[in-house]
């Protein structure tokens, strides 16, 4: 395999995998409150705060970490303002403590600072305004979580940097070197001395919450009610389904755990491991195929969410049950071509599931698109599949990555609007 791809690839998987407390969009609104307290030195006396429509949607209705189980925008912002911790990026409210919740609560009370819709083109955009006397800060993030991207003090620029403005990742290795077939290469050859900590971490991490949701009381506790169904003996497929949308929920519902994200999503981590994992070890398979898997997983995802956008009205958790369906395959001793099958045969099935906003049914939407990956992957190892020209299937895996990242990122903006119209209707 060409030297720098596989430097690429590794420089990818290090830039994604990185761990979060909460869902990632209140984490953002934290990080950029806590960032501007901390530029403007004292704590401010008015707020402003800017964000896209799909940060609003993905904030609205989810649990926001250790803070009781407080919900929403201003709830994200006051708890980054009051208690954050900028040096922690995604893990901003690791650190909040009980009095810094009296001091949140005591403004949610009093509904301290102004929010507004931010009129964008681009999805995950944020935008901070605090005074403080005769101080103000704007701090604006852009493309991902915690690209900051412009600060200014006072009328005058403290950082700039545009040249990450019409990328989709910011200042990211450039994603245009995946496709399947070197990914599959990749995640033959790579050692496990290179990567192996971070995926050991994204293993400990992302069961630990899985564990913590089927053992506690989250949303509609869909993983245990999944178990419970068969008995004593819990048929894999269900298993997996279980563990993953109990993961998932734990963490919408406010769980005070981090995950190991992917493409900036801890559903998108959670989707993309869990099944794996679970699936090795049902099993039996070794740490070594076990950490192959997770390699491939993890940069299917990626792929397809690069052409998808970090933000859209296209589900996220398909393209990671698609990933992860196929890295079942592949630990099911699937050739390359079974894997490309599972790929397309999932994509033909669920390739139309909304995104409409982080909450605890992110879960049930999980256990769908991991349904139909699952069935995908047998229907792949049995030697059928969906031919092209089957709706949006093309005739190779990449053309057909490649019109579903058309259909959402393109294809769904008017969805998108009418979604975020309809979540912010009283």
């Amino acid at each position: 395999m060409d030297t720098k791809i596989s430097d690429d690839y590794i420089a990818i998987l290090k830039e994604e995998l990185v761990p979060a407390l909460g869902c990632t969009e209140p984490i953002a609104i934290a990080y950029i409150a806590a960032k501007a307290r901390e530029m403007l030195g004292a704590f401010p006396e008015k707020v402003l705060l800017k964000c896209s429509g799909n940060i609003l949607k993905n904030v609205k209705s989810v649990t926001v970490p250790n803070t009781e189980g407080l919900i929403g925008i201003r709830a994200s912002m006051l708890a980054g303002l009051v208690g954050g911790q900028v040096n922690k990026k995604m893990e901003v409210l690791s650190q909040l403590t009980q009095e810094d919740l009296a001091v949140v609560k005591e403004l949610l009370d009093c509904k301290f600072g102004d929010l507004e819709l931010l009129e964008t083109e681009i999805n995950l955009h944020l935008i901070m305004i605090v005074t403080a006397g005769q101080d103000s800060v704007l701090v604006e993030i852009k493309y991902n979580h915690t690209n900051i991207c412009r600060i200014e003090k006072n009328g005058k620029s403290v950082y700039q940097n545009d040249d990450n403005a019409n990328k989709y990742l910011g200042s990211f290795t450039d994603r245009s070197v995946l496709n399947v077939k070197d990914i599959y290469e990749f995640a033959n050859i790579i050692s496990r001395n290179v990567l192996g900590e971070l995926i050991t971490q994204q293993i400990d991490y992302n069961i630990k919450i899985a564990e913590a949701g089927l053992a506690g009381n989250y949303g509609v506790n869909i993983g245990q009610t999944l178990l419970g169904i068969g008995g004593s003996d819990v048929p894999l497929q269900v298993k997996i389904k279980a563990y993953t949308a109990a993961a998932s929920e734990a963490r919408m519902s406010g769980c005070a755990l981090p995950v190991i994200t992917n493409s900036g999503s801890g559903n998108q981590g959670i989707a993309t491991s869990v099944p794996v994992i679970v699936y090795a070890r049902e099993q039996g398979l070794s740490e070594e195929k076990l950490y192959r898997g997770l390699v491939l997983a993890n940069l299917l995802t990626i792929h397809q969410k690069t052409l998808i956008g970090r933000l859209s009205a296209f589900c996220g958790g398909v393209s990671a049950s698609c990933s992860s369906g196929a890295a079942i395959t592949y630990l099911a001793g699937g050739s390359l071509e079974k894997i490309n099958v599972t790929i397309r045969n999932t994509l033909a099935n669920v390739s139309g599931i909304i995104c409409d906003g982080a909450k605890p049914s992110c879960a049930a939407k999980i256990a769908s698109s991991l349904d139909a990956a699952y069935m995908a992957h047998v229907l792949a190892m049995s030697g059928r599949n969906y031919q092209p020209g089957d709706g949006i299937l093309k005739n190779n895996i990449e053309e057909t990555i490649a019109a579903v990242g058309r259909v959402a990122c393109k294809g769904m903006k008017n969805t998108d609007t009418e979604i975020i119209k309809i979540m912010l209707e009283e």
